[in-house]
């Protein structure tokens, strides 16, 4: 779209305006805990951390039943998103699984304790910026 229509369109509709504000300062949340996940974590928190962000997400468009979903990502996708090697992530979901916090069986995830899980990971959905219902998880 170029600028200039899309400046018309916000002077013209102040609730586009705030909508696109809106969706900019979640960006902005979600890019913050992205930075400190990948920067400040060790691999054990960044993937609880993961799986607490997808299981809410696939949550919020009904993608998961209770505590469970599919999971088709490779541990090398997984590699790739948390900065950590494909080894890593198959010894730190060894780990999550001995620590009952996960349990996975093919590509179906099931989390077993998710309060756990959150407190490993330091996982808050509130920067998500969702309704209640949809990040309690």
């Amino acid at each position: 779209m170029p600028g200039e229509a899309l400046w018309d369109l916000c002077t013209r509709y102040p609730r586009i305006t705030a909508a696109f504000w809106r969706e900019t300062l979640i960006d902005a949340a979600i890019f913050r805990e992205w930075v400190t996940n990948v920067g400040r974590r060790e691999a054990y928190n960044r993937m609880a951390y993961v799986l607490c962000e997808l299981l809410v997400r696939l949550r919020a468009v009904g993608l998961a039943e209770g505590y469970a979903c599919d999971l088709p990502i490779t541990q090398g996708e997984f590699a790739d998103a948390l900065g950590i090697t494909p080894v890593d992530v198959n010894r730190v979901l060894k780990e999550l699984r001995a620590d009952g916090l996960i349990e996975l069986k093919g590509e179906r995830l099931n989390i077993p304790n998710w309060e756990k899980l959150k407190e490993v990971s330091e996982f808050d959905p509130t920067y998500l910026h969702w309704e209640h219902d949809q990040a309690a998880a």
